[in-house]
């Protein structure tokens, strides 16, 4: 493997595309593309999802000669890598994957470290929103997870507040913001809240929100009373998965994990499963964007994998999309149906964020955390 990137980033420093030569590609269709990626001969992309390992096999039997290099990363780590090697003038990646969009968008987009491409092929079918700044290739989550083997009658939490209470007090998990930027998004999508947050209270205990005299509203109350009560912040998504979905276990936590984490249920032994009917949200859908490098060494063969990541004609996608088409995953592309086992997009008690609303209010909510932890 590093043999494989040190290869692509002494390529990057003789073959880099000028601004005309990337337009002339933007327009390309995949079959022209092709060649044009064979000579370049590799494609590397940094994924926020593990899934990529199954898009690099099916890239590389429908474009032979295209050697697709996939490395499963955390969006905090790609931007903080993509920065670290752009400004020693290393440019080995073509591609990322990757979401916390609001950080993406001023650290990234703004500084003009990546590009947007939306492959012709496909562009008819993508809304506009879905289309910039930053092409969204699916809607992910953040959501309320419980056992459904554990609590068959359906979710025991049905308003967010019971979180701060007594019975849920070291029962709650989350993957610390610090390390993910998603839950670090699900926080501040809270606080941005606070109308909402202050109902759901009100709902939940019968009386007003009183909010502490240093907080700005019911959302960072609730972020306050949810430390307090002993949330447990947890190092990566596997623990936590395996802590709120253990088929086995009696009493079992629940935890803000990612819904299209149930397809591994029955090869892992979990039970996981979404809360939807929780007030006033169950907790956002964000979403998973794909852009190119600035000066990609391979810009052929990165817009021929994101073209690819699109899927075929089918409904379900074929090769490129289907690792992505399952329960609680949303694609973007309107050919694409989703999951027949997934709660309907419109019925999905999450809240959708806004980048430019969410880049804007995460400072304060991250200092309020470091407070708090």
């Amino acid at each position: 493997m590093l043999k494989r990137l040190m290869k692509s980033a002494l390529a990057a420093c003789v073959v880099l595309p000028t601004a005309a030569m990337a337009a002339d590609l933007d327009s390309m269709t995949p079959e022209q593309l092709l060649p044009l990626a064979q000579k370049e001969g590799s494609v590397t992309v940094f994924s926020l999802s593990s899934r990529i390992a199954k898009i690099e096999k099916a890239f590389e039997e429908a474009y032979p000669g295209v050697d697709l290099i996939g490395l499963d990363m955390s969006s905090t780590k790609q931007i903080a890598r993509l920065e670290a090697e752009q400004q020693a003038g290393v440019h080995a990646v073509d591609v990322l994957y990757i979401a916390d969009t609001p950080v993406v968008f001023s650290k990234l987009l703004e500084a003009k470290r990546i590009v947007n491409y939306v492959p012709p092929r496909v562009a008819a079918q993508i809304d506009d929103r879905y289309k910039g700044p930053l092409l969204t290739q699916r809607l992910s989550t953040k959501v309320l997870m419980y056992n459904e083997k554990a609590f068959p009658g359906g979710s025991p939490v049905t308003n967010l507040w019971q979180l701060t209470q007594p019975e849920w007090q070291g029962k709650v998990l989350m993957v610390d913001p610090s390390q993910r930027g998603e839950l670090l998004d699900l926080l501040t999508e809270i606080a941005l809240h606070p109308d909402e947050m202050a109902a759901a209270y009100k709902a939940q205990f019968g009386k007003d929100i009183a909010v502490d005299a240093d907080l700005q509203g019911a959302g960072e109350q609730f972020i306050k009373d949810l430390f307090a009560n002993d949330l447990i912040l947890v190092p990566n998504s596997d623990v936590l998965n395996k802590s709120v979905g253990d088929a086995t276990a009696k009493n079992p936590p629940v935890g803000f994990g990612t819904y299209s984490d149930r397809r591994d249920n029955e090869k892992e032994g979990w039970a996981l499963q979404v809360a939807n009917n929780v007030e006033p949200a169950n907790g956002i859908l964000f979403p998973a964007v794909l852009t190119i490098a600035e000066k990609a060494p391979h810009p052929a063969a990165a817009r021929l994998l994101i073209d690819f990541m699109f899927g075929d004609d089918t409904p379900t996608g074929g090769a490129g999309f289907e690792p992505f088409n399952v329960p609680g995953d949303y694609a973007t592309r309107t050919t694409i149906a989703h999951h027949p086992d997934s709660v309907k997009l419109g019925e999905l008690k999450a809240w959708t964020i806004d980048p430019a609303k969410t880049a804007a209010a995460r400072g304060r909510v991250s200092d309020l955390i470091i407070t708090l932890q």
